[in-house]
Protein backbone atom coordinates (compact mmCIF):
# COMPACT_ATOMS: atom_id res chain seq x y z
CA UNK A 1 0.00 0.00 0.00
CA UNK A 2 1.53 3.24 -1.08
CA UNK A 3 1.56 6.25 1.32
CA UNK A 4 0.49 9.56 -0.09
CA UNK A 5 2.43 12.66 0.79
CA UNK A 6 0.74 16.06 0.44
CA UNK A 7 2.13 18.00 -2.43
CA UNK A 8 3.49 21.44 -1.60
CA UNK A 9 2.54 24.18 -4.01
CA UNK A 10 5.56 25.85 -5.53
CA UNK A 11 4.91 29.46 -6.52
CA UNK A 12 6.65 30.76 -9.60
CA UNK A 13 9.58 33.10 -8.96
CA UNK A 14 7.87 35.85 -10.96
CA UNK A 15 4.83 35.74 -8.65
CA UNK A 16 7.04 36.07 -5.57
CA UNK A 17 8.87 39.05 -7.07
CA UNK A 18 5.57 40.68 -7.96
CA UNK A 19 4.33 40.27 -4.37
CA UNK A 20 7.57 41.73 -2.99
CA UNK A 21 7.36 44.69 -5.38
CA UNK A 22 3.75 45.39 -4.39
CA UNK A 23 4.68 45.28 -0.70
CA UNK A 24 7.63 47.55 -1.34
CA UNK A 25 5.50 50.11 -3.18
CA UNK A 26 2.93 50.01 -0.37
CA UNK A 27 5.63 50.75 2.21
CA UNK A 28 7.03 53.58 0.07
CA UNK A 29 3.59 55.18 -0.27
CA UNK A 30 3.11 55.07 3.50
CA UNK A 31 6.54 56.58 4.08
CA UNK A 32 5.85 59.40 1.62
CA UNK A 33 2.56 60.17 3.37
CA UNK A 34 4.38 60.26 6.69
CA UNK A 35 7.02 62.56 5.18
CA UNK A 36 4.39 65.00 3.96
CA UNK A 37 2.68 65.12 7.38
CA UNK A 38 6.04 65.53 9.10
CA UNK A 39 7.05 68.43 6.86
CA UNK A 40 3.61 70.06 7.25
CA UNK A 41 3.82 70.11 11.05
CA UNK A 42 7.43 71.29 11.01
CA UNK A 43 6.46 74.15 8.69
CA UNK A 44 3.65 75.18 11.04
CA UNK A 45 6.07 75.23 13.98
CA UNK A 46 8.65 77.32 12.11
CA UNK A 47 6.02 79.79 10.92
CA UNK A 48 4.41 80.20 14.33
CA UNK A 49 7.70 80.55 16.26
CA UNK A 50 8.68 84.05 14.98
CA UNK A 51 5.08 85.21 15.53
CA UNK A 52 5.14 83.91 19.10
CA UNK A 53 8.47 85.65 19.65
CA UNK A 54 7.08 88.91 18.25
CA UNK A 55 3.98 88.68 20.43
CA UNK A 56 6.02 88.04 23.56
CA UNK A 57 8.38 90.95 22.82
CA UNK A 58 5.48 93.42 22.68
CA UNK A 59 4.86 93.08 26.42
CA UNK A 60 8.34 94.43 27.26
CA UNK A 61 8.46 97.87 28.81
CA UNK A 62 10.31 100.76 27.14
CA UNK A 63 13.76 101.61 28.43
CA UNK A 64 15.82 104.79 28.50
CA UNK A 65 19.07 104.78 26.53
CA UNK A 66 21.26 107.78 27.39
CA UNK A 67 24.04 106.56 25.08
CA UNK A 68 21.79 106.51 22.01
CA UNK A 69 22.71 109.02 19.31
CA UNK A 70 20.75 109.30 16.06
CA UNK A 71 22.68 108.97 12.83
CA UNK A 72 21.98 112.34 11.24
CA UNK A 73 24.11 111.59 8.16
CA UNK A 74 21.73 108.84 7.05
CA UNK A 75 18.81 111.27 6.96
CA UNK A 76 19.97 112.54 3.57
CA UNK A 77 19.56 109.04 2.12
CA UNK A 78 15.80 109.34 1.61
CA UNK A 79 15.28 106.27 -0.55
CA UNK A 80 12.23 104.79 1.19
CA UNK A 81 9.01 106.15 2.65
CA UNK A 82 7.53 105.19 6.02
CA UNK A 83 4.13 105.92 7.51
CA UNK A 84 4.40 106.58 11.24
CA UNK A 85 1.23 106.66 13.33
CA UNK A 86 1.50 107.97 16.89
CA UNK A 87 -1.43 107.57 19.25
CA UNK A 88 -1.43 109.80 22.34
CA UNK A 89 -2.94 108.39 25.53
CA UNK A 90 -6.17 109.81 26.90
CA UNK A 91 -4.39 110.23 30.25
CA UNK A 92 -1.72 112.47 28.68
CA UNK A 93 -1.79 116.24 29.35
CA UNK A 94 -4.45 118.09 27.34
CA UNK A 95 -1.73 119.45 25.05
CA UNK A 96 2.06 119.60 24.97
CA UNK A 97 4.54 122.16 23.72
CA UNK A 98 7.49 119.83 24.25
CA UNK A 99 9.95 119.09 21.47
CA UNK A 100 9.51 115.49 20.33
CA UNK A 101 11.77 113.54 17.98
CA UNK A 102 11.73 109.98 16.68
CA UNK A 103 14.31 107.45 15.51
CA UNK A 104 13.95 103.82 14.40
CA UNK A 105 16.02 101.29 12.51
CA UNK A 106 16.99 97.69 11.82
CA UNK A 107 19.64 95.25 13.05
CA UNK A 108 22.05 96.08 10.20
CA UNK A 109 22.86 99.68 11.10
CA UNK A 110 20.29 101.46 8.91
CA UNK A 111 18.39 104.17 10.74
CA UNK A 112 15.63 106.72 10.13
CA UNK A 113 15.73 109.94 12.13
CA UNK A 114 12.88 112.45 12.32
CA UNK A 115 13.64 115.53 14.46
CA UNK A 116 10.95 117.83 15.82
CA UNK A 117 7.66 116.14 15.03
CA UNK A 118 5.92 118.52 17.42
CA UNK A 119 3.84 121.45 16.21
CA UNK A 120 1.58 123.03 18.86
CA UNK A 121 -0.05 125.26 16.25
CA UNK A 122 -1.61 122.19 14.62
CA UNK A 123 -2.61 120.65 17.97
CA UNK A 124 -0.10 117.83 17.59
CA UNK A 125 0.05 115.20 20.35
CA UNK A 126 -3.03 116.41 22.14
CA UNK A 127 -4.79 114.07 24.54
CA UNK A 128 -6.54 111.11 22.77
CA UNK A 129 -5.19 112.26 19.38
CA UNK A 130 -3.78 110.20 16.51
CA UNK A 131 -1.05 111.83 14.42
CA UNK A 132 0.25 110.36 11.17
CA UNK A 133 3.53 111.30 9.47
CA UNK A 134 5.14 110.44 6.16
CA UNK A 135 8.85 110.09 6.89
CA UNK A 136 11.64 109.42 4.39
CA UNK A 137 14.94 107.72 5.05
CA UNK A 138 17.21 104.84 4.08
CA UNK A 139 15.59 101.54 3.15
CA UNK A 140 15.44 99.24 6.17
CA UNK A 141 15.09 95.51 6.51
CA UNK A 142 12.94 94.77 9.57
CA UNK A 143 12.28 97.59 12.04
CA UNK A 144 13.44 96.20 15.38
CA UNK A 145 14.07 99.31 17.49
CA UNK A 146 12.35 102.64 18.03
CA UNK A 147 13.08 105.54 20.37
CA UNK A 148 11.29 108.78 21.22
CA UNK A 149 12.95 111.90 22.57
CA UNK A 150 11.13 114.62 24.54
CA UNK A 151 12.45 117.95 25.75
CA UNK A 152 10.21 120.36 27.65
CA UNK A 153 8.08 120.89 30.74
CA UNK A 154 4.53 119.93 29.74
CA UNK A 155 5.03 116.18 29.62
CA UNK A 156 3.63 113.69 27.12
CA UNK A 157 2.27 110.15 27.32
CA UNK A 158 2.09 108.23 24.03
CA UNK A 159 0.02 105.08 23.88
CA UNK A 160 1.62 103.45 20.84
CA UNK A 161 3.79 104.09 17.78
CA UNK A 162 3.30 102.17 14.55
CA UNK A 163 5.75 102.18 11.65
CA UNK A 164 4.76 100.91 8.21
CA UNK A 165 7.06 100.51 5.23
CA UNK A 166 6.55 98.86 1.86
CA UNK A 167 9.45 96.47 2.44
CA UNK A 168 9.41 96.29 6.24
CA UNK A 169 5.72 95.72 6.86
CA UNK A 170 4.21 96.99 10.10
CA UNK A 171 6.04 97.25 13.41
CA UNK A 172 4.15 98.31 16.54
CA UNK A 173 5.63 99.61 19.80
CA UNK A 174 3.40 100.04 22.85
CA UNK A 175 4.39 102.72 25.37
CA UNK A 176 1.39 103.76 27.47
CA UNK A 177 3.74 105.60 29.81
CA UNK A 178 5.20 109.09 30.14
CA UNK A 179 8.36 109.84 28.17
CA UNK A 180 11.14 111.06 30.49
CA UNK A 181 12.75 114.39 29.75
CA UNK A 182 15.92 114.80 27.67
CA UNK A 183 16.64 111.11 27.06
CA UNK A 184 15.94 108.66 24.24
CA UNK A 185 13.27 106.27 25.45
CA UNK A 186 11.94 103.19 23.69
CA UNK A 187 12.43 99.61 22.58
CA UNK A 188 15.18 97.49 21.07
CA UNK A 189 14.30 93.98 19.87
CA UNK A 190 17.17 93.67 17.40
CA UNK A 191 19.22 91.04 19.26
CA UNK A 192 16.17 88.82 19.72
CA UNK A 193 15.07 89.31 16.13
CA UNK A 194 18.47 88.39 14.70
CA UNK A 195 18.77 85.37 17.00
CA UNK A 196 15.31 84.07 16.14
CA UNK A 197 15.95 84.64 12.44
CA UNK A 198 19.25 82.77 12.65
CA UNK A 199 17.65 79.91 14.56
CA UNK A 200 14.76 79.70 12.11
CA UNK A 201 17.16 79.68 9.16
CA UNK A 202 19.27 76.89 10.69
CA UNK A 203 16.17 74.89 11.51
CA UNK A 204 14.84 75.33 7.99
CA UNK A 205 18.13 74.09 6.52
CA UNK A 206 18.15 71.06 8.83
CA UNK A 207 14.53 70.16 8.15
CA UNK A 208 15.13 70.74 4.46
CA UNK A 209 17.80 68.04 4.45
CA UNK A 210 15.53 65.67 6.37
CA UNK A 211 12.67 66.43 4.00
CA UNK A 212 14.90 65.77 1.00
CA UNK A 213 15.97 62.41 2.42
CA UNK A 214 12.42 61.38 3.26
CA UNK A 215 11.19 62.25 -0.21
CA UNK A 216 14.08 60.57 -2.01
CA UNK A 217 12.01 57.73 -3.46
CA UNK A 218 14.94 56.37 -5.43
CA UNK A 219 16.96 56.18 -2.21
CA UNK A 220 14.24 54.17 -0.50
CA UNK A 221 13.87 51.93 -3.53
CA UNK A 222 17.59 51.28 -3.50
CA UNK A 223 17.48 50.54 0.22
CA UNK A 224 14.58 48.11 -0.02
CA UNK A 225 15.94 46.63 -3.20
CA UNK A 226 19.18 45.73 -1.46
CA UNK A 227 17.39 43.89 1.37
Amino acid sequence: MQSRHPRSKVRPASLCLETINRERERVLVKMNKFSMLFFFFVTLILISSPQATARSSIILKPQSLPSFAPNISQSSSASCSYTVTIRTSCSSPRYTRDQISLSFGDAYGYQVYAPRLDDPSTRTFERCSVDTYQIYGPCLYQVCYLYLYRSGYDGWKPESVQVYGYYTGTASFYYNTYIPNNVWYGFNYCSGASASTSASTSAMKWFGRVFQMLFCVECWKGLFGSV
